[in-house]
């Protein structure tokens, strides 16, 4: 028996593989290691997992943790400690970044380029195997072109500096009860800005009948491609893969800025669990 989680700073999703065929599959806390002590994953994971997992614990023979944060090295030596109480000392324990989760989830064993556009934004090569180049996304306040960070960032100040339609502004203001004091405050004060900003990506997908918001999209897309998918061309590979929640939802706009770039999008998926299900089966 396999146990694979597919983990990010919201919410995990687990699933429990018995000779290829899919026992049960639940979501519960997200976590990130680089934000949490070991003892603190520990007990989180002892009060959401433990019961999910206590009629199958002993059969377990290897558990996949993909996550984000899960840097090699210290960070996921630590979170393999972390995971250890739970699962008990039989089952090998392979941790891994969320890159190389959507990298298996969306080419398998077969070579290309995979790329992340949810909160945040990421990209590799990878060759079948292990990914071989990465440029550094560098977070939404110096990267992150695309993500639902940075298009909810965008949205923000095309508001507050007027270059909207002011009944848009107005309506975005309105809609969810901001005004620029309140902003400020939760993207220099309060924790996690980064999802903040995601959180108002929705206001851009229900309103693409606008064309400047039509274009503050694209154009986050086109830079996506242009600083992060472009380095990768040196591999003469034109194909490209896409998971997370704003490649999924935006996808017309993406294939758009894909094909002005010269690349052809090969995967759409919103989440890397059922694909990692099917890497694992072999």
């Amino acid at each position: 028996m396999i146990l694979i989680a597919d983990g990010g700073s919201t919410k995990i999703e687990w699933c429990l593989l018995v000779n290829q065929t899919v026992i049960k599959r639940f979501v519960t806390r997200g976590l990130n290691p680089v934000m949490l002590t070991k003892e603190e994953i520990t007990d989180r994971l002892e009060i959401d997992l433990s019961g999910e997992l206590s009629p199958w614990r002993d059969e377990l023979r290897t558990v996949y943790f993909y996550g984000a944060g899960c840097i090699p090295g210290e960070i996921s030596d630590m979170m393999r400690e972390a995971i250890r109480p739970i699962v008990g000392p039989r089952p090998d324990i392979d941790v891994n970044n969320d890159l190389l989760s959507a990298a298996r989830a969306l080419c398998g064993s077969h070579s290309g380029i995979a790329c992340i556009l949810g909160t945040g934004s990421n990209s590799c090569y990878y060759d079948g195997e292990t990914i071989i180049d990465n440029i550094s996304p560098l977070g939404f306040i110096l990267g992150d072109e695309g993500s639902g960070a940075v298009l909810g960032r965008q949205l923000i100040c095309d508001v507050l500096k007027h270059q909207l339609p002011d009944y848009i502004c107005a309506e975005f203001l309105s809609q969810y009860k901001l005004d620029a004091h309140k902003i400020i405050r939760r993207v220099y004060r309060d924790p996690s800005p980064n999802r903040f900003l995601a959180s108002l990506s929705p206001f851009l997908h229900e309103h693409l009948d606008i064309p400047e918001i039509r274009h503050l999209v694209k154009h986050q897309f086109e830079l996506f491609f242009k600083r992060n998918v472009s380095n990768y061309r040196k591999y003469n590979d034109t194909s490209v893969n896409f998971v997370g929640s704003i490649a999924f939802f935006y996808q017309d706009i993406l294939h758009e800025a894909a094909d002005q770039a010269g690349y052809t999008i090969a995967k759409i998926i919103r989440s890397p669990m059922d694909g990692l299900i099917q890497y694992h089966k072999g």
